[in-house]
């Protein structure tokens, strides 16, 4: 039974898996993330300093919200990589759902720098300072470039898996960033309006509360072992109950195992006994081309052990 537990779900990504057994986070990723994480590093440190030099609170929002997405990318990188790392005697899942915690930590991270960079907006409401605007448009109409060239460098993993996904959106969130940016450096150059300025860094941060909310709900779901987003815990239940011999199906549980595996337990209560060499495998092709869910474990009873003396205590 073990043995094809560890070629993870070859069926549903083999279309990008030509990386050996453990193709489920392909190795071209690695080298995305780590190129993408030294040029935003390189792009923020430009940002900051320009955004000091300009007086722009915009740029220094968009260097926050870079900075966000570094951190981003490292946390989901780590968490990739992690997931990697094979069952352990401590660790007998692996290490899988480190990258459910990392998607959270960095939920949680943007949240804090959403509240840092409205804090100084407002302030600068109250008194607006001069902004260099030229300066402001070149640098900002740089981060469109890296930002989208650095999504571009996810758009393949983002299907399968949250941080993957969360890399994507938030490189490609980033370029729109810098573009609205951008029209507000052209916009304060036009009107020479300085307000201007604090005004785009308040929408960044509405947009990066925005696209964290909903990676974050993701995340406290996956951590409190929800069942996963795309699968309809009903179906699973009914495709069990119909399997031969089976008379009720109880304890179903489907949990994420990391941000791109699933795992299930059902017991089947199966009144004439085993049904027989090869039952188990075809239940688990079937679970693994039907609902994606990787590692299953069934439990096959003779009688309904429910419905014995412990109704209310043997459901754990």
């Amino acid at each position: 039974m073990s043995g094809h537990h560890h070629h993870h779900s070859h069926l549903s990504h083999s279309h990008h898996d030509r990386h050996g057994p453990h193709g489920h986070m392909p190795t071209d990723f690695s080298r995305a993330f780590a190129f993408g994480i030294a040029l935003n590093i390189i792009y923020i440190i430009v940002e900051v300093t320009f955004g000091i030099l300009a007086g722009s609170m915009a740029l220094i929002a968009d260097a926050g919200h870079n900075l966000s997405d570094v951190l981003g990318l490292a946390v989901a990188w780590a968490g990739a990589e992690l997931s990697k790392r094979p069952p352990s005697k401590q660790f007998t899942y692996g290490l899988g759902g480190s990258s459910i915690l990392a998607a959270l930590l960095n939920g949680l991270f943007l949240l804090v720098a959403c509240g840092a960079i409205a804090w100084e907006a407002i302030e600068r409401f109250r008194t607006p300072s001069p902004v260099a605007s030229t300066t402001v448009i070149i640098v900002a109409s740089i981060g469109i470039v890296i930002n989208f060239a650095t999504a571009m460098l996810f758009v393949r993993g983002q299907k399968e898996d949250i941080n993957i996904r969360g890399a994507f959106l938030h490189m490609m969130a980033d370029a729109g960033v810098s573009a609205g940016v951008v029209l507000g450096g052209i916009a304060i150059f036009l009107t020479g309006l300085n307000w201007i300025d604090p005004l785009v860094s308040l929408g960044i941060v509405a947009l990066i509360f925005w696209s964290t909310w909903g990676l974050l709900r993701e995340a406290v779901r996956m951590s409190l072992a929800g069942v996963p987003r795309d699968i309809d815990a009903e179906e699973v239940m009914n495709a069990l109950a119909q399997l031969p011999g089976v008379q009720t199906v109880h304890d179903l549980h489907i949990w994420p195992m990391s941000t791109s595996e699933n795992a299930m337990t059902a017991h089947l209560v199966i009144p004439d006994g085993h049904p027989g060499k090869g039952f188990l495998a075809d239940v688990q092709r079937d679970m693994k081309a039907r609902f994606a869910i990787h590692h299953i474990t069934i439990q096959i009873e003779l009688e309904d052990e429910e419905s014995g003396e412990c109704q209310t205590d043997c459901q754990s």
